[in-house]
């Protein structure tokens, strides 16, 4: 089975599209600790216990694990993960050409899926999207509002070029392995992306500390019932304060979103 109908398969499992980040930033680990070998897979591993149940994905983001200690703690975690038969979603927006996005798409060895960057055209997304068995989020419309500076650019069509991108990924969607990172802060945009591409799953970041539209995520983000609504921040460190204790809190933060968006399903 592809990576989508794996992630089906998780969805109906657990009755969840909660994608978990685990976005473990040392400034915020717990005292207790940061006197691990690696602290970042300690944290890690006791959010995976507290949130699996609730997880149809967990989502690293490699800007927290991009030094030798972090890659060993992100191994861990991939591992640990699977483990618990929850899907890894890399996200680590690669792309390049030649022997560069070669080595990178590497990273699918490891990994179920990962996000990438489209900006280099096809040729630099070829070794992701020839993996029929990985999942490939293409980057379209961000959450931050700096996004707008490229994506909302007009082109000669008159579509802006965050439309063009997702007009190109269901055209590279040869093998049923692509979907959309389509961000949850402007709902509108989600709706008209979904009635342009009906087919392609969503990686609809934002929701939690982003404040994003939790109803219009799962409305438009699934195609067939298959998408992700991720959490980070708003998850891992609901128990900041709490000592020891942490991860029942972000337990509690994962179930009480799962519960939520299972309202618009």
């Amino acid at each position: 089975m592809n990576f989508f109908d794996r992630l089906h398969d998780r969805i109906r499992t657990v009755d969840s599209v909660v994608s978990v980040g685990l976005d473990p930033d040392p400034s915020r680990l717990p005292d207790h600790l940061q006197d691990r070998d690696l602290p970042r897979w300690a944290f890690n591993r006791r959010i995976i216990d507290a949130t699996h149940e609730h997880a149809a994905a967990f989502k690293p983001n490699a800007a927290f694990y991009e030094d030798p200690d972090g890659w060993a703690a992100l191994e861990e975690t991939i591992a640990y993960a699977h483990g618990k038969d929850v899907p890894v979603l890399l996200d680590a927006k690669r792309a390049d050409i030649g022997n560069t996005t070669r080595q990178y798409a590497q990273l699918l060895e490891k990994v179920d899926a990962i996000t990438v960057n489209p900006y280099m055209g096809r040729d630099s997304l070829q070794p992701f999207l020839s993996n029929e068995e990985a999942g490939v989020f293409v980057l379209c419309r961000t959450s931050n509002p700096g996004g707008a500076d490229i994506q909302d650019l007009e082109l000669e069509t008159g579509e802006p070029v965050y439309e063009r991108v997702a007009a190109l990924a269901d055209l590279w969607n040869e093998n049923d392995n692509v979907g959309l990172v389509v961000g949850a802060t402007k709902p509108e945009e989600l709706e008209e992306l979904r009635e342009q591409v009906p087919d392609l799953p969503f990686l609809v970041p934002g929701i939690g500390a982003q404040g994003g539209d939790a109803e219009a995520a799962v409305e438009y983000g699934l195609a067939d019932g298959v998408g992700l609504v991720n959490s980070s921040r708003g998850i891992i460190f609901a128990g900041e304060n709490d000592g020891e204790d942490f991860a029942r809190a972000s337990g509690q933060a994962a179930k009480r979103l799962k519960k939520r968006l299972n309202q618009y399903r």
